[in-house]
């Protein structure tokens, strides 16, 4: 909610009060007469807009700490605009595009509620209820969108969900929960980048609020404040369904020398993304002549950059503490999109880290690698299911490459769910767990706390003396199976198991020749229980037997 109000000085708060009083003065009266004038006669046909802020912004949210908050709006040009928060009282004019933008400084984790108000000449917009803390984005397709009034522990949990240090921000895509029909007229309407993501206020999270928001985010943040006492605050852009390439901006699409083909004609027939997802939106849009459109065809959830310029590119300019992410299934469907799934993720990391801004604008010179090249990215790998009633026949190869990307990407990490997916559904309904072992790398790399974040990952396996010896990082205080029962899950060729035991946190298996590859959990459902100490399960892998 963002409440508009005219009120009386002896209303503001001291801060507020000094500064509006000093902008009364004859002087600052004066300046601001002229500053405006001047902005009238650069404006020879001004297009004045509505006095408005941006709509990120709303009661009960939370602004980042450790950054500096930017707070931006429209407004009619030459116009002032005055702005209070905390102890500071910022000032600035209103450009000829319309667009204002004011910064304060930065502050620590805070989690008394604080009150912002902008103010024009006529009406004053007051932000009540902020917190700061830490902002986290969450984003990816339907495992990650999953409510938590359908999530395995709601009933239970649901007792615990008056969290006011966690707020949630959840603004519902056009089409959500909408499949295999045509769009209705309001749907098609939405079909751009203005109204795509329905309007939607900050809440506080209670046992009402968090039944339609992620289930993962909401975990993950409890376990957060849990450990860190520091409100948290979630803004949930994933959408059902959806590929990775409608979360990249086109521009980024279009700079890459392997992914420009996926924003050439008419993405709908582009053989270069995925089928199955063009199919569904051909399913809700491809009747609607009259739609939404570009040079790339119709608007829709899963047309490259779509997602990006309608939920991403609103909120780059605001500080946030990084992204969460659990994506894959509409990319694992095919061959060509899984093998090329790893550089596609990259380049949107790169691209998040090289736009989102992390300082005032005096500052904001990039470095070579971008304005925030260590901004946390932490993403769910792939769970487990059967090919029976599912096409999931490249999941263990989908696996492996997410897997390989945390060599490559600083500050990232991935928690394994394999041990828990449903072997006949692509939605698993156990999210605590997802959320929690995201929560697990957050504590470790972000919040420099002593815990182990995953479980077994190889390093290297190596042929001695005829047997394969498999090394691990992240063992805690030992290997261990999830079962208590033998190790299952290895093979030398991707397909037949072969035994394996646990020797002094390595594994070990005899053969007789030194194999190419060894491989674990290369299955799409697999039985592969190989834990440490914690309880965390080991990725799916295929690596090189030196």
């Amino acid at each position: 909610m963002k409440t508009i109000i005219t009120i009386k000085k002896s209303d503001y708060p001291a801060p507020a009060k000094a500064y509006y009083r000093q902008q009364s003065s004859a002087k600052s009266t004066t300046r601001e007469i002229a500053l405006f004038l001047t902005g009238l006669l650069l404006i020879p046909a001004a297009v004045f807009a509505q006095f408005q802020i941006a709509d990120i912004f709303s009661d009960n949210m939370v602004l980042q700490r450790d950054q500096p908050v930017h707070i931006w709006g429209k407004g009619n040009p030459g116009d002032t605009v005055l702005s209070g928060f905390a102890t500071e009282e910022k000032s600035c004019i209103i450009k000829a595009d319309s667009s204002w933008s004011v910064y304060f400084k930065k502050q620590k984790a805070n989690a008394a509620p604080q009150i912002i108000y902008i103010k024009n000449r006529k009406e004053t917009i007051e932000l009540k209820n902020i917190l700061i803390g830490d902002v986290w984005v969450c984003s990816g397709q339907s495992n990650m969108e999953w409510p938590m009034i359908k999530e395995m522990h709601f009933k239970e949990e649901i007792k615990y969900a008056n969290q006011p240090l966690i707020r949630l921000y959840n603004p519902a895509p056009a089409g959500r929960y909408v499949y295999g029909v045509a769009y209705t007229d309001s749907l098609n309407k939405r079909l751009n980048t203005e109204d795509f993501y329905a309007d939607a206020d900050w809440q506080q999270c209670d046992s009402n609020t968090v039944k339609p928001m992620t289930a993962v985010g909401y975990y993950f943040a409890k376990h957060i404040v849990a450990s860190e006492n520091v409100p948290v605050g979630l803004i949930n852009l994933s959408i059902g369904g959806a590929p990775i390439e409608t979360f990249i901006s086109r521009d980024a699409l279009q700079n890459s020398k392997q992914f420009s083909v996926k924003v050439k004609g008419n993405w709908l027939e582009n053989n270069n993304l995925p089928e199955w997802v063009r199919e569904r939106a051909k399913q809700n849009v491809g009747n609607n002549v009259n739609g939404y459109g570009d040079d790339l065809g119709l608007n829709h959830a899963y047309k490259p950059g779509f997602a990006y310029a309608g939920g991403v590119a609103p909120i780059i300019a605001m500080p946030i503490k990084g992204i969460l992410w659990y994506q894959g299934e509409s990319n694992a469907l095919e061959l060509p999109r899984v093998e090329e799934y790893r550089n596609l993720l990259h380049l949107m990391i790169n691209d998040y880290r090289q736009k989102w801004l992390p300082c005032l604008p005096d500052r904001q010179a990039a470095a070579p690698e971008g304005k925030q090249p260590a901004m946390p990215f932490y993403w769910v790998q792939l769970s487990s299911i059967d090919t029976a009633k599912y096409p999931s026949h490249y999941w263990p190869q989908f696996r492996d490459e997410q897997r390989k990307l945390l060599d490559e990407v600083k500050n990232g990490g991935m928690a394994v769910c394999s041990d828990i997916g449903f072997k006949n559904d692509v939605h698993p309904t156990n999210k605590k767990t997802v959320g929690e072992r995201l929560a697990r790398w957050a504590l470790h790399y972000t919040y420099k706390r002593n815990i182990v974040p995953s479980g077994p990952l190889p390093l290297h396996a190596k042929y001695i003396n005829g047997n394969i010896v498999i090394t691990f990082r992240y063992t805690a205080e030992g290997l261990r199976t999830s079962d208590r029962e033998a190790v299952t899950g290895f093979s030398i060729n991707g397909k037949e198991e072969t035994k394996a035991t646990i020797q002094k946190n390595k594994i070990i298996i005899a053969a007789k020749e030194k194999p190419a590859f060894i491989y674990y959990g290369w299955q799409p459902f697999t039985n592969a229980n190989l834990v440490n100490s914690e309880e965390l399960p080991a990725s799916t892998f295929k690596i090189n037997v030196l």
